[in-house]
């Protein structure tokens, strides 16, 4: 019997057991990781709570290199005992996505046409140890992984991922830079990731809304670095963004909230003549009675962002490794292995409703 490693596995909807599995042996172009900390994501609750397969949940990991071929060491450029913070993406590397860039895109990674993703791969699938919620990791020829460096604190570490479609959609995508105006419909942890790099980006004025129910985390990210707050539960959106801005109105508009068609619409309303609108957030809506004329009328940009690229995990790495900002703050919840399933059901707002950042740290 060969070296075993235990996993939370997500075995039927809304519950995980611990497991013990068999670690692969590992060839010229693979290895394995130790998992430190893993951040837990709204798409791990999703499969949590209509799970299709058993699979091991768990995507946004940080750990230390525990075994690695030589191949795959010179190649990655990394070393057993180096740590490091993983992406979710095992891109094929040959298509033309991936080839522009856009390895998020890959059919390979998508596990609705049979590709295979971090945190989203059955257990059937060959060595299993595809999920964060574990103690080891198994480490795809094709992972896409970044070194990370030892100072770094290990909840702060977890946010790298979000931080990263911080910095894709803020500075990437939406160009964001000094003296622009950035509202974030949705201080969740997406929403708060976006005011951290429109602010590192050079954003003269941030504006995060949100409802009653999320008081703490406006104020949050006023501590972040937000400039102003406003609870759309109480206030009108568009009057207070009209006031602060003297009438310029935002540059930029991103929702990233929860569900509802408001969002949208209010961006729309709030971004400038010429400005931009992105949208965050998968939640199926559908618009009964929808004005199309103001994106017209207005000359607008609107795009739908999804996912990271190298160079924003890059910024990100870079950003949580300077020490800037109380990151730490945003974590809110940190449970052990055997916890897996309190920590899905806190992330999912179950728990307390005033979660932040939800991690699993695999060897409390």
């Amino acid at each position: 019997m060969g070296e075993t490693a235990l996993a939370a596995v997500a075995t039927d909807t809304k519950l995980t057991e611990i497991k013990e599995v068999l670690l692969p042996d590992i060839k010229e172009d693979t290895g394995i990781l130790k998992v430190e900390i893993v951040g837990v994501c709204g798409t791990d609750v999703s499969y949590y709570n209509d799970l299709k397969e058993p699979m091991i949940l768990g995507h946004h990991v940080v750990g230390h290199i525990h075994k690695i071929g030589e191949e795959a060491s010179k190649r990655w450029g990394v070393k057993e005992g180096d740590r490091i913070v993983m992406e979710e993406y095992i891109p094929c590397g040959q298509c033309e996505l991936c080839r522009t860039g856009l390895y998020r895109l890959c059919p390979n990674t998508n596990p609705k046409v049979d590709g295979i993703r971090y945190g989203a791969t059955p257990i059937a699938t060959e060595p299993s140890l595809y999920g964060g919620f574990s103690q080891y990791m198994y480490l795809h020829p094709n992972a896409v992984l970044h070194k990370l460096p030892s100072h770094v604190l290990a909840v702060e570490a977890a946010l790298t991922l979000p931080l990263s479609n911080g910095f894709e959609w803020m500075r990437i995508i939406g160009g964001v830079g000094p003296g622009d105006v950035v509202v974030i419909q949705g201080p969740g942890q997406q929403g708060l990731a976006c005011a951290l790099a429109a602010k590192a980006a050079g954003a003269e004025t941030v504006i995060m809304t949100g409802r009653n129910s999320s008081q703490e985390r406006l104020r949050l990210a006023l501590e972040l670095g937000a400039d102003y707050s406003v609870n759309v539960s109480s206030e009108d959106l568009i009057e207070r963004v009209r006031q602060i801005t003297n009438g310029k109105m935002a540059d930029l508009v991103i929702d990233v909230t929860s569900g509802g068609t408001e969002p949208v619409v209010s961006s729309l309303a709030v971004v400038k003549t010429g400005g931009m609108v992105l949208l965050g957030a998968l939640k199926n809506r559908k618009f009964d009675d929808f004005d199309l004329d103001v994106i017209y009328n207005k000359s607008l940009t609107i795009k739908g962002v999804r996912g990271h690229s190298y160079k924003s995990v890059q910024m990100a790495v870079e950003f949580i490794s300077s020490g800037k900002f109380p990151l730490s703050r945003m974590n809110s919840h940190n449970y052990k292995l055997s916890e897996t399933d309190l920590a899905l059901r806190t992330a999912a707002g179950e728990v307390d409703p005033l979660r932040l950042l939800v991690t699993v740290s695999p060897w409390l």
